[in-house]
């Protein structure tokens, strides 16, 4: 009997050992919060998310007017044949077209940049500032920027200008905005610190409203980016001289192309998402740099 037993003892114990062995690789293998897991469950939902939108597209292309609306597989074709062959009515390369645009928003996106973050800076810090200028800012911020457009055409004399400072206004108000916001948010028991330190308000601003502030203009470069693509899509409806994305949809739309035309929007929403992705990531290596959780 008890050679029966120590017999099932080691069996049991065996088995146990056995069974807990493969729990123990699994919980090593699979980790939930890997950087690999997040990167998987982000593919998978951003899957499903283009998987659902062209399920809807080609519904709504089945039900709704053929002719306006092609299926995406129609759009796929011209999208193909566009950066093959250009664009067969005016001639131009799909590139030259993608050039124009995003040379054109780049421009326009960079002065708003470099006039918005220290100017919400400031409005952010000093309140008499704020309450001075921010009336005529609340004005002009609801304005379309694209409603200035045929103004600034005529006024600089110029297509590619106009259409860099529709792009420029555009940009310009969501880094404003979301930079003196950033700043006003900024805990007021640390600025209190730094002065019981003697700190002065210049090392103040250096040191602790610039970094604290970064998180908030990532968020409003992100917005201005993506308002940016609208509104050079829309100035080029108007500054035919430029070319770009938005004279190629506009002339395909002329000519009765639809898919062209959904073509040269689809080019447009995939630039949108590069450089929102880009402004994303430049965000996280900023707020690593300074330390500053966003």
């Amino acid at each position: 009997m008890s050679g029966l037993k120590e017999w099932l003892m080691e069996d049991v114990s065996g088995s146990k050992k056995q069974d807990s062995q493969p729990a123990g690789r699994k919980n090593r293998s699979f980790d939930p919060d890997s950087r690999a897991h997040k990167i998987c469950v982000n593919t998978a939902y951003a899957a499903i998310s283009i998987i659902m939108l062209v399920a809807t597209w080609y519904i709504v292309s089945w039900y709704v007017n053929k002719t306006v609306i092609p299926t995406p597989l129609e759009t796929w074709d011209a999208l193909v044949d566009f950066f093959e062959n250009g664009d067969s009515t005016a001639g131009g390369s799909a590139w030259s077209y993608i050039r124009s645009s995003f040379g054109t928003l780049l421009k326009g996106f960079l002065i708003a940049l470099v006039l918005a973050f220290p100017i919400g800076l400031l409005l952010g810090s000093i309140p008499v500032l704020d309450r001075l200028f921010s009336p005529a800012l609340n004005v002009l911020r609801p304005i379309a920027p694209v409603a200035w457009a045929p103004v600034l055409i005529i006024l600089l004399q110029s297509d590619a200008s106009g259409a860099m400072m529709v792009v420029f206004i555009g940009a310009f108000f969501p880094i404003l905005t979301t930079v003196s916001f950033g700043v006003k948010k900024i805990d007021a028991n640390l600025i209190n610190a730094t002065k019981v330190l003697g700190a002065t308000w210049s090392q103040t601003f250096v040191k602790i409203t610039v970094p604290a502030s970064v998180p908030f203009l990532m968020n409003g470069v992100k917005t201005a980016l993506g308002i940016g693509w609208m509104c050079i899509v829309s100035a080029e409806l108007y500054a035919s001289g430029v070319g770009g994305l938005g004279n190629y949809i506009t002339n395909q739309a002329g000519l009765g192309a639809w898919p062209q035309v959904y073509a040269g929007i689809v080019i447009v929403g995939i630039l949108g998402l590069i450089t929102v992705l880009v402004a994303d990531y430049v965000s996280k290596v900023l707020n690593k740099k300074w330390g500053v959780e966003e």
